[in-house]
């Protein structure tokens, strides 16, 4: 999941960066309105950690801005103001959900999951299942027929992305704007790298490949349709059995 944190205290926002990076989510930051609303426009992330007072333009400003233009990304907004009607404000500005300051880190992840459910169904589930290839978010773990498979975090953050959309295909210049850091600066060949390391560890060695190359176009995650109705089979026989 790609975070923006737009916050111009830069000892939070670092906080705040390490802080979600260790719990696998793709983070960028922005010091000021104007640089916070030109990345929120991009189109590049599923949620926004916002803060109110900040130089150039406010926050306020920035959700009003990104609602009058129809952008629906989820807003958690963060301010040192907790009374009601700051609260409200936050609300009818469009922020998604409020959260004062000083605040417990475990919270804001709480509040973060519970504003992309909301907000982006595409990004609901914690966990993902593509036939046998399974993907829990909050354990962070995969496993393949059972099997535990050791991923990177980068890696971990390209399957979940794969996973998300299957059957899609992805472009290297949409993987690298939401699995990489917006700052990255490096061709494409980053992400053919990333992903023939994914390949070794997640289709290797099993009966069918998962991860699919579309030449001159970029990468999609689809199970074959034969597997898939076996699967299907094998779900109904499970629950008739069970009866």
């Amino acid at each position: 999941m790609h975070v923006l944190v737009v916050e111009d205290d830069r000892a939070l926002a670092d906080l705040l960066r390490r802080g979600l990076t260790q719990e696998y989510y793709t983070v960028d930051v922005a010091h000021d309105g104007l640089g916070g609303l030109e990345r929120a426009e991009s189109g590049a992330y599923d949620v926004m950690v916002l803060d109110v007072m900040l130089p150039g333009m406010d926050g306020l400003q920035i959700a009003r801005r990104l609602r009058a233009d129809g952008n629906n990304l989820p807003i958690l907004m963060l301010t040192a103001r907790d009374a009601l009607h700051d609260k409200l404000g936050g609300f009818s500005a469009g922020a998604d959900d409020y959260l004062a300051k000083p605040f417990a880190f475990e919270e804001l992840l709480a509040r973060l999951r519970a504003c992309t459910r909301r907000g982006s169904p595409q990004v609901e589930q914690d966990r993902l299942v593509a036939g046998d290839l399974v993907l829990d978010r909050r354990a962070h773990e995969v496993t393949r027929s059972g099997q535990t498979l050791d991923l990177t975090p980068k890696e971990f953050a390209l399957l979940e992305y794969l996973m998300r959309h299957p059957g899609q295909v992805l472009s290297r210049t949409l993987i690298l704007e939401r699995v990489w850091d917006y700052s990255f600066d490096s061709l494409a060949n980053v992400v053919d790298a990333t992903i023939r390391r994914l390949r070794k560890v997640v289709d290797e060695g099993f009966s069918y490949p998962l991860i699919h190359t579309v030449r001159g176009v970029g990468y999609k995650l689809k199970v074959p349709e034969a597997r898939e109705g076996n699967d299907h089979v094998a779900l109904r026989t499970g629950l008739q059995a069970a009866r």
